[in-house]
């Protein structure tokens, strides 16, 4: 029965039996973890092979010894690879460390601080610096905008990715708009694929914005896909290349959800001018990445081929954590009007939509019970969802009896707080 259909008294007679059944597992001490899209044990032992692949044979293809200083760019053959994924030539890849959030932070770092064209186009020398950021999004790109003082601008989620009539009409309205962030396949934590008219409207977005904005195109997610029909992302390198726009994207991946997650191999792909520039602020920083992690990893995902085959063994061990949150979303809360959420086809999130005015609620009540949720409001700039709805799921890293009793446990705190809530508003 949807929520609005039923009467006061059935409502309470609910809530007496939610209640019962809530101090039940209050008394269990659960102690269970939705909250960071982590690859559990058995996905990153999938890539045990890395230790001893080199077996003493250190040189790469062009006989470099891989253990020495130098190679700010990186192996040859990892930036033909990881190039690939981004639709960059070699020229237009750089692969760096083990984070792409590294690298994230090192662009902005520079453009804000020393330009992408010299000292006189620093976006620090305007008084203020916008960024847009498509909501629910991820966390961590709000981070560092907040850390860098860069006024955040929300922007909805369409099913097709950002509202592109507001981006268009904010970049061309305020030239302090800098950059939007994207994560433009399997979005964080929406699950959206971005359609190919959005992702050629973004490509085309440094031509009307203003002076030096980017794109920072986060593809955390490109070959993370959960089911063979998983929609296909447009390439947005050869969009760019249609509209002369390569200066203003900045692409960005890694294998920290492929190999092993605290020791893969990041990259970013952008135009060789970009990257030229990048290179002499990098190059004050270090001698050159871990060239010995890179060629392992060459040798141990070999090719397009190679990944998308180790990536298939992921899909088989995390797809059943997510149809049983999904199944039990569908069983327990569909037509009920207590919540709305997605079914992504891949990626590492389901984003769930509480009620208006609920989500802080939910994760209190699952909290308190053991069960720990992302933070309501991380979805969203400042960590400000004005509606309090949002609550980004990651069924990845746990078992899948903990999975299971996770997603039992969020329901019937969504049932929980929906009801009181419903109460309340009868009372009024």
């Amino acid at each position: 029965m949807h929520i609005e259909q039923a009467s006061e008294s059935e409502l309470k007679a609910q809530l007496e039996a939610l209640y019962a059944r809530y101090d039940q597992l209050a008394e269990r001490k659960l102690a269970l973890d939705l909250t960071r899209g982590k690859p559990g044990s058995a996905q990153v032992s999938l890539s045990d092979a890395l230790d001893g692949i080199l077996d003493g044979d250190y040189r790469a293809a062009d006989g470099t010894d891989v253990r020495n200083y130098g190679g700010l760019d990186g192996l040859p053959e990892a930036r033909a690879l990881f190039g690939a994924l981004l639709g960059t030539t070699l020229e237009e890849t750089l692969v760096g460390g083990n984070s792409s959030l590294t690298l994230m932070y090192q662009v902005i770092d520079f453009a804000m601080n020393e330009g992408l064209r010299g000292e006189d186009t620093a976006w620090a020398l305007n008084d203020r610096v916008k960024f847009l950021c498509p909501v629910p999004g991820y966390d961590r790109h709000f981070s560092i905008c907040e850390y860098m003082r860069i006024e955040m601008i929300p922007v909805r989620m369409l099913d097709s990715g950002p509202d592109m009539d507001e981006v268009e009409r904010l970049v061309q309205a305020d030239p302090s708009i800098k950059g939007i962030w994207c994560v433009p396949r399997f979005s964080n934590p929406c699950g959206t694929v971005y359609s190919d008219d959005t992702v050629e409207r973004i490509a085309k977005l440094p031509q009307i914005a203003g002076d030096h904005f980017i794109v920072m195109w986060d593809n955390a997610y490109a070959v993370h896909t959960l089911y063979p029909d998983a929609p296909e992302l447009a390439s947005i390198s050869e969009l760019c290349r249609k509209h002369d726009t390569m200066d203003g994207v900045f692409q960005f991946g890694s294998t920290s959800k492929i190999t092993f997650a605290g020791a893969g191999v990041a990259f970013i792909g952008s135009s060789e001018r970009n990257l030229s520039t990048l290179k002499a602020h990098l190059a004050f920083q270090t001698i050159g990445p871990d060239k010995v992690n890179q060629l392992r990893h060459v040798r141990f995902l070999k090719d397009a081929e190679g990944i998308a085959a180790h990536m298939e063994r992921h899909a088989a061990l995390i797809r059943p954590r997510f149809e049983a949150v999904l199944d039990t979303l569908e069983r327990e809360l569909a037509g009920s009007g207590m919540g709305e959420w997605t079914a992504p086809r891949g990626g590492y999130f389901i984003s769930f939509d509480t009620r208006p005015g609920l989500a802080r609620e939910v994760v209190d009540l699952a909290g308190n019970i053991g069960v720990k949720l992302t933070p309501a409001g991380a979805t969203f700039p400042y960590g400000k969802d004005e509606a309090d709805r949002n609550i980004r799921l990651a069924p990845t890293f746990p078992s899948e009896a903990d999975v299971q009793a996770s997603a039992d446990a969020f329901v019937l705190c969504v049932k929980l707080a929906s009801v009181k809530q419903r109460l309340a508003e009868i009372a009024a």
